[in-house]
């Protein structure tokens, strides 16, 4: 049984505890720790869990054997580098850290530790419907591929939301997402600015986005984050023989009145929910076994921050921007997985 502790016990935090608790096996929660030492105190009684005042706490916690990070974006980069100083397998939501400096850093001690430690939360390579699409690609079904159609829409979102993030917290999923997809990293950025939205407010929503892979694959993404109707992931691969797309998630439709409904999820919690079960599933059975983790690296987490970067440059100048990464370490020389 993997004894974790969980920093952060805020929405995402919580909703991971439920899911380590009750739905996955092999697993307990031992140990949490948040900011908010109330909301900390209520939830490690309820699943009788130790509660300490600090992240750095649960790390140190000898009854802790792997850490699982939800905190403030801001702090994880201290989180990461404690549990990695600590020699404990650490589970980090994205993103792996604020800045692409302060991932670097945590690439660096994890290479100078000698193995893999770091998981980043990147769920879409666990989803079923974008593993059977990679299977697919890989497979030949469409021969040699060329481009990538995306779509990432939301209902709306909160009112702290600024237009960066539609890059750094949006389309960062799809960032990772075709480097996993097409084994390759990202050369170049371009962001185009379409017609605004009269309900994203002073929001400039949507955007759209073309990637260029160093394989010359050329991948475009719509953000759409005020779009009303529901929240709506599309993803099309052209091939040289053919196309490959993810299908309808609907398993129920309904025909009335002349027409045809497939409900559509209303948020990224219902429309990835299996997927992060299977991606805490797999990290527990990795770490149990005494092995590494075999998810999205530190290495992933700093290339999608510097991708990132060179998004919102390209947002605000309107230039194609190119994409600079620091040499791969030979930890992570089996490149994208």
């Amino acid at each position: 049984m993997l004894k974790v502790g969980v920093i952060g016990t805020g929405m995402i935090g919580q909703d991971h505890i439920r899911r380590l608790t009750t739905v996955l096996n092999g697993v307990t929660v031992t140990a949490v720790a948040d900011v908010d030492a109330a909301v900390a105190a209520e939830v490690g009684g309820r699943i009788g869990a130790a509660v300490h005042a600090t992240g750095e706490e649960v790390i140190a916690d000898p009854n802790v054997e792997a850490a699982l990070v939800c905190s403030w974006g801001p702090t994880h980069e201290q989180y990461v580098l404690a549990a990695i100083a600590a020699r404990k397998p650490v589970f980090c939501e994205k993103p792996l850290a604020a800045t692409q400096g302060a991932c670097l850093r945590i690439v660096e001690a994890e290479v100078a530790y000698g193995s893999r430690l770091v998981q980043v939360g990147y769920m879409r390579r666990f989803d079923f419907a974008y593993r059977q699409l990679k299977l697919a690609l890989d497979g030949g079904e469409i021969g040699t591929p060329l481009m990538m159609h995306c779509a990432h829409r939301n209902a709306s979102v909160p009112s702290f939301y600024q237009k960066e993030m539609a890059i750094t917290d949006t389309a960062v999923h799809e960032i990772d997402m075709v480097r996993w997809m097409f084994g390759t990293e990202i050369a170049a950025v371009r962001v185009l600015v379409p017609r605004r939205s009269s309900h994203g407010g002073d929001l400039q929503d949507p955007l759209f986005l073309i990637f260029e892979m160093a394989s010359g694959v050329l991948v475009d993404v719509e953000t759409s984050v005020n779009i009303r109707y529901g929240y709506d992931i599309r993803g099309e691969i052209v091939g040289e023989s053919g196309t490959a797309s993810l299908g309808s998630l609907s398993p129920v439709a309904v025909r009335r009145d002349g027409r045809v409904a497939n409900p559509v999820p209303a948020d990224w919690r219902e429309r990835f929910l299996a997927a992060y079960d299977v991606e805490l599933q797999e990290w527990v059975l990795a770490i149990s076994r005494g092995g590494q983790p075999l998810g999205p690296s530190a290495w992933d987490g700093y290339a999608a921050a510097v991708v990132s970067d060179a998004g919102v440059s390209a947002l605000r100048t309107g230039e194609r921007v190119l994409v600079s990464l620091v040499d791969q370490p030979k930890l992570y020389a089996e490149g994208v997985q």
